[in-house]
């Protein structure tokens, strides 16, 4: 008879973390499936919490809810008598976590962006919020094995996703103004944003941004490959023949009040000043959520080269009125 397969609770909570994340891919990757970013958030968040509960358990950390009563633990237990076990955001908040810390804003800000959209409709945000997906796919491949071992990891089940639609730059733009997401998503992802450091926000592990080049081959026996990953700052990037088609994800630049007026004095608006610069915002409502011309950061608007636009677009249509 054979022997009966036996798995300790450490390696069943590995493998259904690693099942949930590709299920997770899997999913988001399904052309015939419109739940795309709901369904990825969900069962990625599933995986990293079953990951963080093997890490602990693993090096002996407990992570079910408890108080001390008289030096002895009291496990908080639901109404069916289960052990309460940490959530993702709890195990990410342990002073012992091993993540760091641009991985952790990354899943605080999917945990929070669940919160926001697990009670109601959503549309439109899959392509909106990719690249910060796809840094969390990498950033899990990159924990499990670093955690455990080299075979754990995923990245061999995996491969890229054919597309059947091109990627422009005035697309890649497009993506960038969070015009048709619902307000409370672009001022959830705005105002999360905004508490990052530059240097958090421009990190890979935060949000992957990558150069998408057409790869053309003209003998045979060339790879043929149809993407090529380059490193925005190499010296081939600098080098790049002018007609391929680059995509470029920028920080967002930011730019106090006065740098908005002054710029239209330069350009021949002379009568365009502070006052005729806050009447017209007020009168567009730009500083309102879900409005994508700018941000709070540490109770100083910063205004984003979007409203810089608006306002030559309004002074040019205004004609000699500001000169």
């Amino acid at each position: 008879m054979a022997a009966r397969l036996t798995w300790s609770v450490k390696e069943e909570l590995l493998i259904k973390s690693r099942e949930a994340m590709l299920c997770a891919v899997q999913l988001f990757n399904n052309p015939s499936i419109k739940f795309k970013a709901e369904g990825f958030i969900v069962l990625s968040n599933i995986a990293w919490t079953y990951l963080m509960h093997a890490y602990y358990r693993n090096v002996n950390i407990e992570y079910r809810y408890h108080t001390l009563l008289n030096g002895r633990k009291r496990f908080d237990r639901t109404a069916q008598g289960s052990f309460k076990f940490w959530e993702l955001e709890r195990c990410l908040n342990e002073a012992l976590c091993p993540l760091d810390n641009v991985t952790i804003a990354n899943l605080k800000f999917l945990i929070g962006l669940r919160h926001e959209i697990e009670h109601q409709m959503t549309s439109r945000i899959d392509e909106y919020l990719s690249s910060r997906f796809q840094a969390c796919c990498l950033n899990y491949n990159k924990a499990v094995k670093d955690l455990f071992t080299q075979s754990y990891g995923i990245d061999k089940y995996l491969s890229f996703s054919l597309q059947f639609s091109t990627i422009n730059e005035d697309h890649a733009a497009q993506l960038m103004q969070f015009d048709d997401l619902p307000r409370n998503i672009s001022s959830y992802i705005n105002a999360f944003d905004g508490e990052l450091s530059e240097e958090q926000y421009n990190d890979v592990r935060y949000s992957y941004r990558v150069f998408y080049v057409p790869k053309l081959v003209n003998r045979k026996g060339q790879a043929d490959k149809v993407i090529e990953f380059i490193p925005a700052d190499s010296e081939g990037a600098d080098h790049l023949n002018k007609e391929y088609v680059i995509i470029k994800d920028r920080e967002k630049k930011k730019l106090l009040p006065t740098a908005i007026w002054q710029s239209m004095k330069e350009k021949g608006f002379v009568k365009f000043g502070p006052h005729q610069h806050t009447q017209l915002w007020k009168r567009m409502n730009a500083k309102a959520d879900g409005k994508p011309y700018g941000i709070w950061v540490e109770k100083t608007w910063y205004w984003y080269e979007k409203w810089m636009n608006e306002v030559l677009k309004h002074c040019e249509l205004e004609g000699d009125l500001y000169k």
